[in-house]
């Protein structure tokens, strides 16, 4: 019979008991390292991407077509113009389902025979100003006087903005606008896309055609 060393067994009791605890806290680590460290890797990834990569995805982002809303804010006259325009209970539709408007404060026309007419604006998506533009035109017929007026252009939708805005746009010769008078509902049928109302601001003249405007954009 083989007798074991009590002292023996208990140092070997003692050496599994301190080995078990130190692959208990081994484990423990790794656990902890495992839980820690992909948090650990997505901040230092998060924070090289913000310092390095940011300028690169907005130059991809613009290329791509989209880019933020523009911090521009629309002028004094334009924005009087405007809450003249939203105060016409009757122009509200067009106000919540077009996809933008141009906003004319002040247009000036005038002429014998031959007539022209000039004014510049600003071009709104979405309530947020996007632009500016220039209204110029040339009408020659029977006409007699001077006019000054605000102009309102609805769009649509989307592509009627973006023919707009791509610059050049230009009404036919039948081009017509409703005129809002004081007391009156206003209103104008979409054609090819836009509504135009105007508001006279005094003066007459015997012809009061849109046709010939001409507009140019200019990017914010």
């Amino acid at each position: 019979m083989i007798y074991e060393n009590p002292i023996g067994v208990y140092y070997s009791f003692i050496v599994e008991v301190i080995m078990n605890l130190i692959m208990t806290r081994k484990f423990f680590l790794i656990a902890l390292l495992i839980l820690i460290f992909p948090h650990y890797l997505t901040s230092v990834q998060s924070s090289a991407f913000n310092e390095s990569q940011l300028n690169k995805l907005s130059d991809e982002l613009l290329i791509s077509g989209w880019k933020p809303l523009s911090d521009k804010k629309a002028s004094n006259k334009t924005i009087k113009a405007l809450n003249k325009f939203k105060k016409i209970s009757s122009l509200e539709p067009y106000f919540k389902k077009a996809s933008g408007y141009a906003v004319f404060p002040n247009i000036g026309k005038g002429g014998i025979g031959i007539g022209g007419a000039r004014g510049s604006g600003e071009v709104f998506e979405k309530g947020n100003v996007i632009g500016k533009t220039t209204l110029t035109q040339v009408s020659i017929g029977f006409q007699l006087g001077g006019q000054a007026f605000s102009q309102i252009i609805f769009f649509k939708d989307k592509k009627s903005l973006e023919r707009f805005t791509e610059g050049n746009f230009e009404f036919g010769a039948s081009a017509s606008a409703a005129l809002i008078s004081e007391g009156a509902n206003a209103s104008a049928d979409y054609s090819d896309g836009v509504a135009v109302l105007t508001y006279s601001k005094g003066g007459l003249m015997y012809e009061a055609s849109i046709g010939g405007q001409k507009f140019s954009y200019e990017e914010y």
